[in-house]
């Protein structure tokens, strides 16, 4: 497994619908980040804050206008949703991740295993 080359994919693929919020996050945007809270309702996230419809894309998602590489622009405030992805190897593929390698598409398991040690710090314990 590679390491991460900022290529988006994750965020373009995995962020385009179904995300939401804890009711803590959301307490935390409302005090601390109004700006990310005006995206949220009724516990989803990325809704437009003027016609409650969804967000095709992140509005925090930040293209390098000279490379093909993204950031985030609300990283360190950004959804657990988000924090904790990926979790498996399975979606990794199913958003074309670059990470990704020939062995870990044929060793899968292993794969796994190298994926769970390196997300250890972003996912909560179990």
């Amino acid at each position: 497994m590679k390491e991460c080359n900022q290529c988006g994919k994750c965020c373009t693929k995995y962020s385009d619908g179904g995300l939401s919020a804890s009711q803590n996050e959301i307490e935390y945007w409302e005090i601390f980040r109004p700006d990310i809270a005006e995206f949220v309702y009724k516990g989803e996230i990325w809704i437009d804050p003027n016609t409650r419809d969804k967000i095709n894309r992140c509005p925090w998602l930040q293209k390098d206008l000279d490379q093909e590489i993204y950031s985030c622009a609300i990283y360190n405030d950004r959804p657990n949703d988000c924090k904790y992805y990926p979790v498996t190897i399975e979606q990794m593929i199913a958003d074309e991740c670059e990470m990704l390698q020939a062995n870990d598409l044929k060793y899968q398991t292993k794969a796994q295993n190298q994926l769970n040690i390196l997300m250890e710090d972003s996912r909560p314990p179990f």
